[in-house]
């Protein structure tokens, strides 16, 4: 662990819970939050501090994240800006940069470094490597360095750039994609379409559409709203997108075919690679394809399913899968879990979640050979054995009880289960071996 403090105000929820799950393990996190309550909780579940004042928690820190909603964020900037230790740095995360940044520059002390920055990724994120992180520092002082190498040691996609040039970059990624799914799913309920009846006569690529609308309009609506609204550049964005729709319906319903193929050709022209984007989503459906496949394969045998989110591995028996859920059963108990939260584990990954869970068994076996036997022989062959962790040869016998042209041969043998054990008997057996 560095020994650093770094404090989080707002880390009960949203992406500031996310970052004590990243930043515990490197650094002495403290958090703050309007709720004290659910901070407390959230602290005492893992195992960090919890303060209640924002300005204490400046006090205290040598890093302080202003990870609250981005209609707060100004305030809070303005009001721990007085507090915070000389030559510490003061990050912020929020989706626009030009604000905060802006903010920061007039409310901190000169001896106060600051760096605006912009995780690309969400509160369900589970791990940082090839996460893209954006900095749009307006200067550089001695954090600078210390901050990029960190993120670069977590294998982070790092891009720096300005506050100005951040927010016209996601008000096509962000305000535009989001107003025009968003547009999509309301007309879909005034059209009172039902979903579940749509995918009847779905292909693939509309099940991907529809699932990735899904994702952006049940993110937090608020979050969305403040992201739209507070982009210098949304008005031009949305009023673009709203001319380009209203041509392409006038198009449409004057039956004017040729503009709507010059406009359709302009379109697929400015789209850039693709090549690359048929590559990408077809690999996408390929791997939902394949792994229903492996489900369907798997019905009335073991397997290991591992939760995306929480990483929770459940193994057992699959009884029964469809489009939506999975049935796994280990012994009494019966588990059903949605297909689209699950990952298929591989041979490899099952087995090397049993050898560190299951109570494994080990027993010392005596066997008489005769005196030419190959030894090596038969301990490799014990090893290659399904469900064998480990075998050794503990002891090599001859005397007393054993007849002169033969050989005692101790093994001990981990195995996974009981039965695992009883095989190696059947094998040493089979190699001509009395046990003793």
């Amino acid at each position: 662990m560095i020994k650093m403090k770094v404090g989080i105000i707002g880390g009960s929820d949203g992406l500031g819970k996310t970052l004590i799950y990243f930043l515990r393990d490197d650094f002495d996190v403290i958090i703050s939050a309007r709720d004290h309550k659910k901070g407390r909780k959230i602290a005492n579940e893992l195992g960090i501090e919890y303060i209640e004042s924002n300005t204490q928690l400046a006090e205290m820190c040598d890093v302080v994240i202003v990870s609250v909603p981005i209609h707060f964020t100004p305030d809070v900037i303005r009001e721990v800006a007085p507090f915070m230790r000389k030559e510490s740095l003061m990050v912020d995360v929020t989706s626009v940069k030009e604000i905060p940044s802006q903010t920061m520059k007039e409310s901190l002390p000169d001896d106060v470094e600051y760096l605006p920055t912009h995780p690309i990724f969400g509160p369900r994120t589970t791990e940082l490597d090839n996460q893209v992180i954006v900095l749009t520092p307006d200067k550089k002082g001695k954090w600078f360095d210390r901050i990029y190498s960190y993120l670069d040691s977590k294998n982070m996609r790092i891009i720096e750039t300005t506050a100005k040039k951040h927010d016209y970059m996601m008000s096509i990624v962000q305000v535009l994609t989001h107003f025009s799914f968003i547009s999509t799913a309301s007309a879909m309920e005034k059209l009172k379409v039902d979903i579940g009846e749509t995918e009847d006569f779905e292909s693939p690529i509309y099940n991907l559409m529809i699932d990735m609308i899904a994702r952006i309009v049940a993110q937090n609506p608020y979050l969305t709203y403040y992201i739209q609204s507070m982009n210098n550049n949304g008005p031009k964005i949305r009023n673009t997108f709203a001319e380009a729709v209203n041509e392409l319906r006038d198009v449409i319903n004057n039956g004017d075919e040729e503009k709507f193929v010059d406009l359709a050709i302009k379109a697929t022209k400015n789209m850039g690679d693709i090549r690359g984007a048929l590559g990408r989503s077809d690999k996408a459906i390929n791997s939902l394809n394949h792994e229903h496949s492996l489900l369907n394969q798997s019905i009335g045998k073991e397997i290991g399913l591992k939760h995306i989110y929480s990483r929770k591995i459940h193994v057992g028996i699959l009884e029964k899968v469809d489009k939506d859920t999975a049935i796994l059963k280990n012994g009494n108990k019966t588990k059903k879990l949605v297909v689209a939260n699950i990952e298929v584990l591989s041979d490899s990954e099952l087995y090397d979640w049993k050898v560190r869970n299951l109570n494994n068994k080990t027993e010392s076996i005596s066997c008489v050979f005769p005196i030419r036997v190959d030894k090596h022989v038969i301990l490799d062959t014990i090893t290659n054995l399904d469900n064998i962790i480990d075998a050794k040869i503990t002891d090599i016998y001859q005397g007393p009880q054993i007849k002169k042209d033969d050989v005692s041969l101790t093994f001990e043998v981990t195995g996974l289960y009981k039965d695992s054990i009883e095989n190696v008997k059947s094998l040493l057996t089979g190699f001509g071996g009395i046990i003793r």
